[in-house]
């Protein structure tokens, strides 16, 4: 039987497994990060911190990759999904139906996790919040909104450019796809927590903001966008050295002519 489609043409089982995957992603990553620096659950040290929520993103991550994956991709994060398209790898209705599915999942996540918090009588989202983004005051390290901004793009880039480089067929292998994605998100957390909190994907970062509201929402839009930048740069890369390969590959097969005598 054929998967069922919307009016839109995109598979109903594909928005289903990105709004899940999406939101379980929020639901525990961003749970850690509020419970380690929201809740101080990692006493004083502000590495324990880091470690944890780098740690519990990436295995989180690495977990859906192999059980989402196979159904729809296990983008769970706009950011790549910009990048399958600008990599030619996802049509436009497609990737338009996966952003409000990856939308719609973060702030789910972000509404389940902010209930259960809040029957906890320690718990305000004006003092623990719940692990939205920021630059200036909300950063660790005071950074500003041009620092930020870069430092979202680069760690973005480098996120986009492994997802798409490990599920390439020409470029990697993909059945250790899921194991380069975990690892290259825990790494861009372990340097981006102190700096801006780490988005690399708006549907993480709109969620929880939304909840905390204040300084944190009127920040929001550069967690949006520049991960979307960072995205789109991955994808023009990916594109040339995927040309590049095909190209080699090509050549490496085809026949040799005989030599005329």
């Amino acid at each position: 039987m054929a998967a069922s489609k919307p009016a839109s043409g995109i598979a109903v089982p594909k928005l289903i497994a990105e709004f899940v995957g999406t939101f379980f992603l929020v639901f525990f990553a961003v749970g850690v990060a509020t419970l380690s620096f929201g809740f101080k659950f990692a006493g004083f040290s502000i590495s324990a911190g880091v470690v944890a929520t780098a740690l519990c993103f990436g295995l989180v991550l690495l977990a859906l990759a192999y059980t989402l994956g196979p159904i729809s991709g296990c983008h769970i994060n706009p950011a790549v999904t910009m990048g399958f398209l600008v990599g030619k790898r996802l049509e436009l209705r497609d990737a338009i139906g996966y952003w409000i599915a990856q939308f719609l999942g973060g702030i789910a996540g972000a509404l389940v996790l902010w209930g259960i918090f809040s029957a906890s009588p320690q718990y305000s989202r004006h003092l623990q919040g719940l692990g939205a983004d920021g630059f200036g005051l909300l950063s660790m390290i005071h950074i500003n909104a041009v620092g930020a901004f870069f430092t979202e793009v680069i760690l973005t880039f480098l996120f986009v450019y492994v997802v798409l480089s490990a599920t390439s067929k020409l470029m990697a292998s993909p059945a250790l796809a899921g194991l380069a994605l975990g690892l290259a998100l825990t790494v861009v957390h372990l340097i981006g927590i102190p700096i801006t909190g780490t988005s690399v994907n708006p549907a993480r970062s709109l969620g929880p903001a939304l909840i905390v509201g204040g300084l944190a929402l009127s920040q929001v839009w550069l967690f949006i966008v520049a991960p979307l930048v960072g995205g789109a740069i991955a994808a023009v890369l990916y594109r040339y050295f995927a040309t590049t390969a095909a190209t080699a590959e090509s050549e490496t097969a085809a026949p040799t002519a005989p030599a005329s005598t």
